[in-house]
């Protein structure tokens, strides 16, 4: 593989992930099992092709039911416990990385913001996001 573009992992470092591809895009989450999984207001997350990632270190899975109705895979690591990815490893053509466990902060760029329409009032969505109300397209 390429030097990474991107890269980052878990609190302790057990976990790590590395993309040797760009984004496909970047939002926040406001939906109501993100803000229960980061026990926040919502998740800054960016999606990747799974062709462009390699992860490093074991994890923990958690699965529920998705806004589609489908199986929503979290991984976290089993040691520190940090959320990290989202999606079944091997089995998906992208992956939800979640932005706070970059290595530099600083490339997240978020461009949109779903589930607008269940945000608690407290939970400031930026200024300049695309709003959707729940999933887009």
């Amino acid at each position: 593989m390429d030097a990474p573009l991107h890269a980052g992992g878990c609190l302790c470092g057990a976990l790590r992930w590395a993309s040797r591809g760009a984004p496909l895009y970047m939002g926040h989450c406001y939906c109501g099992d993100c803000r229960k999984a980061s026990g926040s207001g919502f998740i800054p997350f960016m999606a990747f092709a799974a062709d462009d990632l390699t992860f490093s270190g074991p994890t923990r899975t958690f699965e529920c039911v998705s806004a589609r109705g489908t199986p929503a895979i979290r991984n976290t690591c089993p040691v520190c416990a940090s959320l990290v990815f989202g999606g079944p490893v091997g089995e998906t053509d992208s992956h939800t990385i979640y932005a706070g466990s970059l290595d530099d902060p600083s490339v997240f760029r978020p461009t949109m913001a779903i589930f607008v329409k269940g945000k608690p009032d407290w939970a400031v969505v930026p200024e300049g996001l695309e709003l959707f109300e729940g999933l887009p397209g």
